[in-house]
């Protein structure tokens, strides 16, 4: 199966937007956002184990996990390309960009979203060890899943083992040291969220020698279901790499 999908395709765009899920998400979390961006065309990572890719076994290492999703976004990057990344995702986009800024690609921004700098994650055995009731109680405490859906057998049976598998696959990821990226970074993250601090947020200016922008919005940890950062990724698109704060 392919590892993204574009839900319409706009050849006249002139920029692309690729969006990466959290921990036990789908492309599904994102599928209005085509809808909410129109000048852009928008293509939405596919993560294994899950959706139209259910019946594949789950990722287990996240670096690598990113390198094929380099190999299969290169042929995006005939246009002006940005990444948006949210909680894992983030984390997943940053390797993302790592790999194709180390392959000669350019990219036009990244936004990594509800998530510490990548540099501040390090391996964490009890995440990697996580239980269904820990994963339970993490997904009650970060909101975004209606707690009724949680107590459903059919949740437990069909859902909870990916989501399982992403916070342990999550767990096993240590930052490497390496190049820092070019392109311009914003770093989003709501007001609320109880698993991610402004300070930490304000570290992605760490991993980039490009312009870097901190943003802390209304909301928890997915203050993005509810309102979705649309103007912040149209102001990265019309800036195209100008100088921003830092």
């Amino acid at each position: 199966m392919s590892w993204t999908e574009c839900r319409e395709p706009r050849p006249f765009a002139a920029m692309r937007l690729i969006c990466f899920p959290h921990a036990g998400g789908s492309s599904h979390f994102f599928r209005d956002w085509h809808k909410g961006l129109p000048e852009l065309e928008v293509h939405l990572v596919c993560y294994p184990g899950r959706a139209d890719r259910f019946g594949e076994s789950t990722a287990t290492d996240l670096v690598a996990m990113a390198g094929e999703i380099t190999a299969a976004v290169g042929p995006l990057l005939d246009r002006p390309t940005v990444l948006f990344g949210h909680s894992m995702g983030a984390v997943v986009a940053y390797e993302t960009a790592r790999a194709l800024e180390a392959g000669g690609a350019r990219l036009s921004h990244l936004f990594v979203s509800g998530a510490r700098a990548g540099h501040l994650v390090r391996r964490d055995a009890r995440a990697a060890g996580m239980d269904e009731e820990s994963v339970i109680a993490t997904l009650t405490e970060l909101g975004g899943t209606d707690t009724e859906l949680l107590d459903h057998p059919m949740f437990r049976e069909l859902i909870l083992p990916y989501v399982q598998a992403d916070f342990r696959m999550l767990g096993d990821y240590e930052h490497r040291a390496g190049a820092l990226l070019s392109c311009s970074v914003t770093a989003v993250a709501g007001t609320s969220d109880p698993r991610v601090t402004a300070e930490q947020v304000a570290q992605w200016a760490d991993v980039t020698t490009g312009a870097f922008r901190q943003r802390m919005v209304p909301g928890g940890h997915f203050y993005l279901a509810d309102a979705p950062p649309y103007e912040l990724v149209r102001e990265a698109c019309a800036e195209r790499g100008e100088p921003g704060d830092r």
